[in-house]
């Protein structure tokens, strides 16, 4: 929707108008002072930006406005348009420009860029420069700056933290109305982490109590975070500013003002925190399915070479791998053992899952709904059925899925044309409207940072710059989650089914425990003709929750998820404190030992102006190392994990020294890779074609050739992020093998010509020009897009069969274009090449036209290993891909026509909330970025 910026007419004003004019009132603001004045060793050379902007609030008068005539609230669109010109402009680009990309990110804000500045208390100022609305917090007592930092979030993104709040809990329909998305929301987080009130109190309590001084400050500083929100909140309230979602779902009437908007509380907090990290921090999980690949693959090639088959599926640990340390380093971690005990294999046909929804009423149950329909007043029409889908659309996250997204480059000052470290790095995160991050500069005793953080966990900057130094991260993905095969009993003593509620813990039969959650809608304004409920049910083990059932040797079973990280989502607190803590971080050494307090699964990447480093964190847990973690294990104490005390969740962990680790390497990359030899990733997919590899190439010949600049690294990342992965690592050999003979056809010989010409121009997905909305190589996008799932199936399809073929596809995606909204991450998420069977496509290939492959698959494929055989399966299955419409590779959905290329790929803030925002060009680069080069230290 185009954005009018010129005046509204007096018709369409008074209607505004009347909506209640107090609801466009601003909140209380100070006169305009004086940015911080805080030690900032940048000099001018920090950038960052993170769309669509700041501002995420939007009132009921807001949300109209924009639905009717296409405005957005200052702020909330202004980071959109210069991140999204970055695809096309970045060839372009020098130092003096990137800021024509990227904002300022120095510390403060200069006089005459200061727009507004609100003074919640007075020991606090919140001020917002003129540019992007971020807001600088500056706090002249401790209390005060984390209230400054809740009140800010409050205001720039109160509604976003509530849906979270409630989705941590599993309480989204309750709370936002009861739409098929809501509902599959809450069906996917609750069970990852289905809390009681008990359990949410006992963790604040923990970190508290059991982290000497920074845990009683971790809880200070984030009770006076939530005491910021809440005065915002009842500020909003009581002058009518608040978010306007708040109307659209019931929660509060536009007219009178009735309704309540719920105060936050520290419980809140963990609830939240259990959202992010299990969206960005987990690893692990999957031996289920993974377990049903193998026995797949034995039973249909025999157990010694089925195996061989799934293990060379697997790539634990290829040695064609990219990796993060790439000196020869080795870090071991969950390797697979020489010979394997305890491992739980179900018998073959028995895994059923964990039903988890239960007493279906209403449009729960897809029946008429209970209630009449809401009608909104006229004024209001326009906002009818705004959340009929939900307000989070289905799909939008799915923990289940090993999501890694997030990248880093980095390089040595030994390598840069000043002699300092330069880094372009940042989290991808997706693109929602609200953006699930914020920026935010927080100064105060004992912080000094700005950057990023999820909102609702705000009181420290997550990934951002200090004083003279900048950190970010990527999703690491190692294995912290391990799949117990629990024996089930009956504490009558009658003999076990399936479906018991009891199993044996160290020789007793004890009681699972039963957690449930009972949600109930009904119409509303946005949602105006649900009505229903439904109840959620998750049972819990001391070895974690049921996650499936089955038998193993005719003996029934539940297998359970154990997370090292469960019941304790927000210890992590204290490493981010230490991060913001200038008197803590000073050099690469103590930022690593901060990274060490972060229990989840992320890799840590640090640049100051002398080094740059890298730790790996996560609650490791010490194994048996008989035990295979790869796959489900027996649930008896020996193979429990070391030092196993289930009433909290604590464990032995490997120590830091064990965690992958590098101080000054020449230069680092991360793409959600593997980490280092011996290091297990915990999933399919890390072998010798991985999307790092787009930005491990580039960088790799930067860094050889020296004089490395912030353009010359941010023009590598952009670069690599227009390119498709399968174009520039697979195509030259699915070329080599078409033409091995000459293609005579016509038709096919078109087809690999404008394949052959696209991956000499780079392979990538770039416009012809800003704005063109048309790419370089339209007809080779198109033909890869359509030839390359047909391509995997001809290829191995009929050598595996069916069934195997489906069971390795349920670990591991056939592809994930950018196009592909069947893909883990779904349509228009940017995010791309992350899954996919580019390494099995490679190493076949290669074997085939008799390359040295490292660690082959245990057999050929294509062809059989043939190449005129496998060079007629491609033909076949290309020929099939280009008899393909654009229509039919591309068929539209609620945003794009059918066949229209660009927007098929496009980036799409996806709404959640009533604002929504114009689409941009695919890339696939980090949500939010910064670009540092720091001359100076203290």
């Amino acid at each position: 929707m185009r954005r009018r910026t010129g005046r509204l007419r007096t018709a369409a004003a008074a209607a505004l108008f009347a909506l209640g004019a107090t609801l466009l009132a601003p909140p209380p603001l100070a006169t305009a002072a004086g940015g911080p004045d805080d030690a900032d060793y940048c000099q001018g050379q920090c950038a960052d930006i993170l769309p669509p902007g700041a501002t995420g609030n939007a009132t009921l008068a807001d949300i109209l406005a924009s639905k009717v005539f296409g405005t957005h609230p200052a702020h909330s669109d202004d980071q959109l348009a210069p991140y999204g010109a970055l695809a096309s402009g970045y060839r372009s680009l020098t130092d003096d420009t990137l800021t024509d990309f990227f904002n300022d990110s120095s510390f403060g804000v200069p006089k005459d860029q200061i727009d507004k500045v609100t003074t919640p208390r007075d020991d606090v100022t919140i001020t917002r420069d003129k540019k992007t609305g971020t807001p600088h917090i500056k706090g002249t007592t401790r209390y005060g700056t984390e209230f400054g930092a809740g009140y800010a979030a409050g205001q720039d993104r109160l509604w976003l933290m509530d849906l979270f709040r409630h989705i941590g809990r599993g309480e989204l329909t309750s709370f936002a109305g009861g739409a098929l998305a809501n509902q599959g929301l809450e069906q996917e987080f609750w069970p990852q982490a289905p809390y009681t009130e008990a359990d949410l109190q006992a963790q604040v309590d923990r970190i508290r109590d059991t982290n000497g001084a920074r845990g009683k400050q971790a809880m200070d500083d984030a009770q006076a975070y939530v005491d910021g929100i809440n005065a915002y909140r009842e500020q909003s309230k009581n002058g009518r500013y608040f978010p306007g979602e708040y109307v659209l779902t019931g929660h509060v009437d536009a007219i009178t003002n009735a309704g309540e908007i719920q105060p936050f509380k520290l419980t809140d907090l963990i609830a939240l925190a259990s959202v992010v990290g299990g969206l960005f921090g987990n690893g692990g999980g999957g031996e289920v399915p993974s377990a049903l690949a193998l026995l797949s693959a034995q039973q249909k090639y025999g157990v010694e070479k089925g195996t061989a088959l799934w293990e060379s599926f697997r790539e634990r640990n290829d040695p064609e791998a990219t990796k993060t340390l790439h000196d020869g380093q080795s870090f071991p971690y969950a390797v697979k053992p020489a010979k394997a005990e305890g491992t739980a294999l179900p018998d073959a046909g028995s895994v059923t899952p964990e039903p988890l929804v239960h007493d279906r009423t209403g449009t729960a149950g897809a029946k008429k709904p209970a209630q009449e329909p809401v009608r909104a007043p006229a004024k209001y029409r326009k906002l009818e059925g705004l959340f009929k889908d939900g307000v989070l659309p289905k799909g939008a996250f799915d923990p289940t899925q090993h999501r890694g997204m997030s990248n880093a480059l980095l390089v040595s000052g030994k390598r840069t044309a000043s002699g300092h470290p330069v880094a372009v790095f940042g989290p991808q995160t997706g693109y929602f409207a609200p953006q699930l991050l914020m920026l935010q500069e927080i100064q105060g005793p004992g912080i000094s940072a700005r950057g990023a953080s999820f909102a609702g966990v705000g009181m420290y900057v997550q990934l951002g710059r200090g004083q003279d130094y900048a950190w970010s991260a990527t999703s690491a993905g190692q294995d912290i989650t391990d799949t117990y095969a629990v024996d089930l009993c009956n504490t009558d003593g009658s003999p076990a089914t399936k479906d018991s509620v009891a199993y044996r813990y160290h020789g007793e039969c004890v009681p699972m425990e039963k957690l449930e959650r009972t949600n109930s809608w009904k119409p509303t304004i946005a949602d105006p003709t649900a009505a229903g409920s439904y109840r959620m049910q998750v049972f819990r083990t001391k070895y974690g929750t049921v996650t499936h059932r089955a038998t193993i040797g005719g003996k029934p079973v539940a297998y359970t998820a154990l997370r090292s990280t469960y019941r304790h989502e927000a210890d992590s607190i204290i490493g981010f404190q230490m991060l913001n803590d200038p008197s803590y971080v000073r050099d690469a050494q103590t930022f690593q030992q901060a990274a060490q307090h972060i229990g989840y699964a992320f890799n840590w990447f640090y640049a100051d102006s002398r080094d740059i480093a890298y730790y790996n964190s996560g609650l490791n847990p010490v194994r048996n190392p008989k035990v295979d973690p790869a796959l489900p294990i027996k649930a008896a104490p020996e193979y429990e994990w070391r030092g196993y005390r289930p009433e909290n969740n604590l464990t032995d962990y490997t120590p830091p020294a064990e965690h992958p680790q590098s101080v000054n390497q020449d230069y680092y990359v991360s793409w959600n890779n593997k980490q280092a030899a011996d290091y297990d990733s915990a999933g399919f997919g890390n072998g010798p074609v991985h999307r790092a590899d787009l930005l491990d190439d580039r960088v790799a010949a930067l860094a050889a050739e020296g004089g490395v600049t912030r353009a010359s690294l941010t023009r590598a990342m952009s670069e690599a992020a227009v390119t498709d992965l399968r174009g520039e690592d697979v195509l030259p050999e699915l070329l080599r093998v078409l033409q091995s003979e000459p293609v005579t056809d016509p038709q096919l010989k078109k087809a690999v010509q404008q394949l052959d010409s696209w991956r000499r121009d780079g392979s990538q997905r770039r416009e012809t020009a800003a704005g063109s909305h048309t790419y370089t190589h339209p007809d080779a996008v198109r033909l890869m897009d359509a030839w390359w799932p047909l391509l995997v199936k001809g290829a191995f399809a009929p050598e595996l069969g069916g069934d195997l073929y489906q069971a390795l596809g349920a670990n591991l995606a056939i592809d994930e274009s950018p196009s592909a909204g069947h893909g883990p991450t779904g349509a228009h998420a940017g995010s791309a090449f992350q899954y996919g069977w580019w390494s099995y496509v490679d190493k076949d290939l290669r074997s085939v036209l008799g390359d040295k492959v490292r660690a082959p698959l245990a057999r050929p494929f294509c062809g059989k290993g043939d190449l005129s055989a496998c060079r007629d399966t491609l033909l076949d299955t290309l020929r099939e891909a280009s008899g393909k419409t654009a229509e039919q590779v591309y068929p539209g959905d609620d945003s794009c026509k059918a066949g229209d290329q660009w927007c098929s790929d496009a980036i799409i803030h996806r709404a959640v909330g009533g604002l929504t925002h114009t689409a941009i060009s695919w890339q696939n680069r980090p949500t939010y970025q910064q670009v540092v080069e720091f001359p100076a230290h203290r």
